[in-house]
């Protein structure tokens, strides 16, 4: 049986930007699409792995990592793009870097109704607030755009998302 990083290494490519990137802080809620990222953060010593209660900490915690002069990057699902929008504000108005790796819900193949109004959403909603944006739908494109949404963000101030649509990261099944 191949491991989730043979099957698919977009997966293993996303924690190896962010490496490249300077990123030393990953602050995520947990989420299935970024296991492979978040378990490669947990393992490494020089990236401190912070487990949120909610998205919107992630930006808090990532505004003081930049003024402590440390990149940082926020995982999270679509779900949690709603809980930040008052957060992202701090993003605009402080002109900070800000890098986002979302898992779209609710977008493709959903089990879950109530995973589509936010999944819906997403994109329009952070554009709203200011985030640029980028949509990976294809493993060969995840790498690219990640490293280029990271040159925006921690080069030019910016704050940026790349979106991980659901037909990349996989429908979801529902297990009794």
């Amino acid at each position: 049986m191949l491991s989730d990083t043979a099957a698919q290494p977009w997966r293993q490519e996303v924690f190896d930007v962010l490496k490249a990137a300077g990123v030393k802080h990953i602050a995520y809620v947990p989420d299935a699409g970024h296991a492979t990222a978040i378990r490669l953060a947990e393992a490494d010593p020089d990236i401190h792995a912070v487990v949120l209660t909610t998205e919107e900490e992630g930006i808090g915690y990532l505004a003081g990592a930049w003024l402590g002069g440390e990149r940082g990057a926020l995982l999270m699902q679509s779900s949690g793009v709603g809980n930040c929008i008052n957060t992202l504000g701090l993003a605009a108005m402080a002109r900070m870097p800000l890098l986002m790796v979302v898992t779209l819900r609710g977008d493709w193949a959903e089990f879950n109704q109530h995973q589509n109004p936010m999944g819906q959403a997403t994109e329009a909603a952070l554009r709203l607030m200011g985030v640029l944006t980028w949509r990976a739908d294809r493993p060969e494109d995840v790498a690219p755009l990640l490293r280029g949404a990271a040159t925006m963000a921690f080069d030019g101030d910016a704050a940026c998302a790349v979106l991980l649509g659901q037909r990349l990261i996989g429908a979801k099944e529902w297990v009794k």
